[in-house]
């Protein structure tokens, strides 16, 4: 995982940055119970936001069970994902990364999702919505084969 953005952790930082931050790292080692417990027990996720393939109705992951699922079906089958955060706005309860999220994909392929990720935390440092504003064809007309 890169990071264009200094993040010190060893610093103290807002609780959605850290949250974010705890977030793709579980992901990058492919942590999904650690991952899972960083979001509190009514916590959403949509990633894309609106209708995708991975959320038909565009209504999002709703609690434990359907972020596992999420993870089952968008993250599990990922060979490797690579973090590349441009800028963090926090404020408040939340942040907006803007960044570059690489995944590489069973049969040599990789796909580059530019986008806008936003995180929502609880007064308990749990993530209580995650939202990913991205573009479904824009990224996959970055799909190639390599190596």
């Amino acid at each position: 995982m890169s990071i264009d953005v200094c993040w010190d952790t060893s610093a103290e930082q807002p609780p959605a940055r850290r949250a974010a931050w705890n977030s793709m790292n579980a992901v990058v080692r492919g942590a999904k119970d650690e991952w899972l417990a960083l979001f509190a027990p009514d916590a959403v996720i949509e990633d894309p936001v609106g209708p995708s393939m991975f959320d038909q109705e565009g209504k999002g992951h709703h609690g434990h069970d359907g972020i596992s699922a999420f993870w089952d079906l968008a993250i599990a089958k990922v060979e490797r994902f690579e973090f590349v955060i441009r800028d963090s706005f926090a404020a408040g309860d939340e942040v907006a990364n803007y960044g570059t999220i690489t995944t590489f994909l069973p049969g040599g392929y990789r796909v580059d999702t530019d986008g806008v990720f936003v995180y929502r935390v609880g007064a308990d440092g749990l993530v209580k919505s995650m939202r990913a504003f991205w573009e479904t064809e824009r990224a996959m007309a970055t799909a190639r084969q390599v190596g």
